[in-house]
């Protein structure tokens, strides 16, 4: 698990930089949504593995997309902090509209017959799996409107309150509620009659809550770097007229 964790910081870092050094030097919001689908597309299909995952004497069980599906709300943070609540609903929109498209695909391929190629076996683990994989992202579509968008909402209101200092109150204040909504919508709608879904809900809950606060570092990394207090990257994203 700590291989894991030790991996997810890298990769998390990694995507902080590439987004913020973009948004500094573009001043656009397209790369973050870039990254927010990949995320979301990703966290719908890890959905369907429930893991175990430890660290030290501490286990609980949730789906494995845990370890991804929080960072789209450090996504929604970034795009909100520099461009605003109506550019972070746009990008929750465009998002949606991708997962409704890619949940087609999936059920052209569930329903298209085999080759000669393609044994009966082969074809019962892609219904089981991709099968799934549909009501997961059902669940899942239900669970994103409602969160997201109410992160956006919360996150605009927190950094008024806040005058738009203290950072870490709103993308904490913002993510934890949200982020424990979700997995009640989404375990339930996904999972129920499957297996206790409580078990799951709490452990999802626990661990998005662990890599949700986890990611306020790079907040702050990301503020740093779009105000140039941190360059990484150099000209790599350089407008030509800003040569």
């Amino acid at each position: 698990m700590w291989l894991i964790l030790i991996i997810w910081i890298v990769v998390i870092f990694i995507a902080t930089i590439f987004i913020s050094q973009y948004i500094k030097m573009q001043k656009r919001e397209d790369v973050a949504i870039a990254f927010f689908i990949l995320f979301i597309t990703m966290s719908q299909i890890l959905a369907a593995k429930i893991g175990d995952f430890s660290i030290g004497d501490f286990e609980i069980t949730a789906p494995v997309a845990v370890l991804i599906f929080p960072f789209t709300f450090q996504i929604t943070d970034m795009v909100n902090e520099n461009f605003g609540q109506r550019k972070t609903h746009r990008m929750i929109f465009i998002a949606f509209t991708t997962q409704i498209l890619m949940t087609s695909f999936i059920w052209f391929s569930i329903e298209i017959p085999g080759g000669p190629y393609w044994s009966s076996e082969a074809q019962g683990y892609w219904l089981e799996f991709l099968g799934s994989t549909v009501r997961i992202i059902v669940a899942s579509w239900i669970a994103f409107l409602i969160t997201e968008n109410l992160d956006a909402v919360l996150f605009a209101k927190l950094k008024k309150f806040t005058k738009n200092k203290n950072l870490w109150i709103r993308n904490v204040f913002s993510d934890v509620p949200t982020l424990a909504l979700d997995s009640l919508i989404f375990v339930t709608i996904a999972f129920i009659g499957e297996f206790p879904i409580w078990p799951v809900i709490w452990g999802q809950i626990l661990t998005k809550w662990f890599f949700g606060v986890l990611d306020t570092p790079f907040m702050y990394l990301s503020r740093g770097i779009i105000n140039e207090k941190i360059n990484l990257l150099g000209g790599l994203f350089t407008r030509k007229e800003d040569q």
